[in-house]
């Protein structure tokens, strides 16, 4: 028995989740993924992070992973400001085998309370922008990048340029011709960023 969920974030990253979680990857037909919820955390730190919102004839790339029930108390606690969205199975299909996902499949959405778009007092922060983009080029190279750029809305939310002191706790360590891909590729979007202070 195991527990089973969509990542579309910084779950695609494999240094995100637990050493022995099985990471398929797949794609799930017809949602999008949004800069939409908006949180503080214990520092102090607003920040905006992803969420999911259904959009037919959408379609997003990610990932099936799967864990021991045992896990699902560490799993909700990260999560704990998103919901459950199960029934979500016919929407997904694996790469390999072109298979749908498991009935009891889900995805983590932000809940209402925490459903907004992001702003100066809510910023994406770059290092869980770098954690998410260098998880997409782990699996999928620049065409992941270029996939999660063109399906993701709200690229209006600033950012908050913390890579030398990062906020996100799970921050990685970009190697610099990585670090280089990810600015030059984000470039033509105009982002708006912001100092820390």
């Amino acid at each position: 028995m195991t527990i089973t969920y969509f990542g579309y974030g910084s779950l695609v990253n494999a240094s995100t989740v637990p050493a022995g979680a099985e990471i398929i990857p797949g794609r799930l037909s017809g949602w999008v993924r949004e800069w939409r919820f908006c949180g503080m955390w214990e520092n102090g730190q607003g920040r905006c992070a992803l969420s999911v919102r259904r959009q037919p004839g959408a379609e997003i790339w990610g990932v099936m992973t799967r864990e021991q029930p045992s896990r699902m108390g560490a799993l909700e606690k990260r999560e704990s400001r998103y919901e459950k969205i199960s029934e979500i199975a016919q929407d997904f299909r694996c790469e390999a085998e072109k298979k749908p996902g498991p009935d009891d499949l889900f995805l983590f959405k932000a809940t209402l309370e925490n459903e907004r778009w992001g702003c100066q007092v809510h910023p994406i922060l770059q290092t869980y922008l770098d954690c998410v983009l260098a998880g997409f080029f782990q699996i999928w190279g620049e065409a992941g990048i270029r996939h999660f750029l063109q399906t993701t809305d709200g690229w209006h939310v600033p950012v908050l340029n913390d890579r030398s002191t990062p906020h996100y706790p799970r921050a990685v360590r970009l190697e610099r011709d990585l670090e280089a891909l990810i600015d030059d590729m984000l470039e033509p979007l105009n982002l708006t960023y912001v100092d820390p202070t």
